[in-house]
């Protein structure tokens, strides 16, 4: 049940004379958000659903490679193999979608969403190989492999690389991947133009990276290889290709069963970069952890991007798998997402964001409720002397936007793949008072996570009304 009852809360300010502009008499009626009663904790699930979920998957195994440290002084592993390994099922969904024998199969979009869902992928991944050479402590430490060095001479082992001069007598060695999918998918008829711009939007995301990723893109610019082969391990991860109901028959199963592997790789690497934005913040590295806010945003966007896969799915064959699969809705208010325990724990991780505010400003939270965060916001923004962490608490609430964005987007995705009805939609709102909010809803309607930002902003913005309006006023009077 939804409380819609605004009530009214007069907030004033107390700005120091540091920002003369801003008047405390000036009064603004910020209005309480509205409260969700009487739903449990939208992030709970039935832990037999959360097991059956990590069984189908290969969940356990996955997360073997995903910590294993096989490159102890490289500090960014942790974030970049799963993602790589990510990718790397991606390339192999490609070859799935177009060995996939159903006529009925819209294989020209199903090509084109996973050549986007791969270049977003690229794009997140050059992203955080350019934020590993701004890391003084982290510059220098992954695992590439110098073929610059070899003067064009090949070593038996590296048969699969390529040489070709450039600027005159510059000899360039670029080795390529030979147990990934990707250089394999090249020389495929079916999949070599989609292969090719992969290889194309590596060459054009890594150009700002100290490295490139060596799996057979041009490398124009002659720089080192990430040694891709001993930190993604292909072949121990297309190990895991066959999930434990492959008895199963059904052409949707393989589908449902990468993308959701290819989800659970993001989330790990979400985990990751959560953690690592807690520490930086609390180290005082603003700027850095700003980058990596902006970062975690564009992960909520991907894993968005990576639901959407079900909306091309055909609709009798998943609902026949669901069936087979016996997927179904543990009690009224569950969310199928909520199975993933990756999924809650970064839901969790970002809100928790919430309480690093306080010392972002400077300021402890008043035990008396007062508005000194606010105030402290406020004196933030106007003074303009302090921009990282002005681009910090902005990209804290980009955070927030984008992970009310991706449930509101799943409830969307749900209703379209499995009808209104399984989805719970009919239970999203009830303003009688006497039904209750599924648990979807209740993520993206709850109130800002950041409710003394929220009210800054409010105030501040009244505030140039005011100000326009004064200015407006002055001037039909002369």
């Amino acid at each position: 049940m939804f409380d819609l009852d605004w009530k009214a809360k007069m907030v004033s300010s107390n700005i120091p004379s540091k920002s003369p502009k801003l008047s405390n008499k000036l009064q603004v009626s910020i209005p309480v958000p509205f409260r969700i009663s009487n739903v449990s904790s939208p992030l709970l699930t039935s832990p037999s659903a959360s097991k059956a979920y990590d069984y189908y998957l290969r969940l356990p195994e996955l997360r073997k490679l995903w910590d294993a440290k096989e490159f102890p002084a490289w500090k960014n592993e942790g974030f970049l193999k799963p993602a790589l390994h990510a990718l790397e099922i991606t390339f192999r969904f490609i070859s799935i979608v177009l060995s996939d024998p159903r006529p009925y199969l819209n294989r020209r979009q199903w090509t084109r969403r996973l050549q986007s869902l791969t270049t977003s992928q690229i794009e997140v991944i050059a992203m955080l190989c350019e934020d590993e050479s701004d890391d003084k402590t982290a510059a220098g430490t992954a695992p590439i492999v110098d073929l610059t060095s070899s003067n064009g001479v090949l070593t038996r082992e590296s048969s699969a690389a390529e040489v070709w001069k450039i600027h005159g007598e510059t000899t360039v060695v670029n080795r390529t991947s030979e147990a990934s999918l990707l250089p394999r998918l090249a020389t495929w008829q079916k999949s070599e133009d989609v292969a090719q711009k992969i290889l194309y939007s590596i060459e054009c995301e890594m150009r700002r990276c100290p490295y490139t990723l060596g799996l057979g893109e041009p490398n124009l610019s002659g720089k080192p290889n990430l040694d891709y082969d001993a930190v993604c391990n292909p072949n121990e991860l297309h190990a895991l290709k066959s999930n434990p109901y492959d008895h199963v028959d059904n052409p949707e199963n393989a589908t449902l069963y990468t993308t959701h592997q290819i989800l659970e790789s993001w989330i790990q690497t979400g985990k990751q970069l959560l953690k690592r934005i807690a520490s930086r913040i609390d180290n005082g590295s603003f700027e850095a952890a700003a980058g990596d806010c902006y970062l975690m945003e564009k992960i909520w966007k991907l894993l968005g991007e990576i639901e959407d896969l079900h909306l091309l799915m055909d609709p009798d064959d998943f609902l026949h798998l669901k069936s087979q699969l016996q997927i179904k809705s543990v009690n009224e208010t569950e969310a199928f997402c909520f199975r993933s325990k990756g999924l809650v724990e970064i839901t969790k991780l970002s809100k928790e964001l919430k309480h690093k505010v306080p010392f972002i400003l400077g300021v402890e939270v008043d035990p008396k409720g007062g508005p000194r965060i606010q105030e402290a916001a406020m004196r933030l923004y106007t003074d303009k002397t302090e921009g990282s962490k002005v681009s910090l608490v902005q990209a804290l609430q980009a955070i927030e936007a984008s992970l009310k964005r991706f449930f509101f987007g799943y409830k969307q995705v749900l209703m379209i793949v499995m009808g209104s009805l399984e989805a719970k939609a009919n239970r999203a709102v009830s303003c009688s008072g006497s039904g209750s909010g599924d648990s979807l809803s209740q993520m993206f309607l709850e109130p800002t996570y950041f409710p003394s930002l929220d009210a800054a902003k409010t105030f501040l913005g009244e505030f140039w009304s005011h100000e326009q309006d004064g200015s407006r006023s002055t001037r039909l009077a002369k």
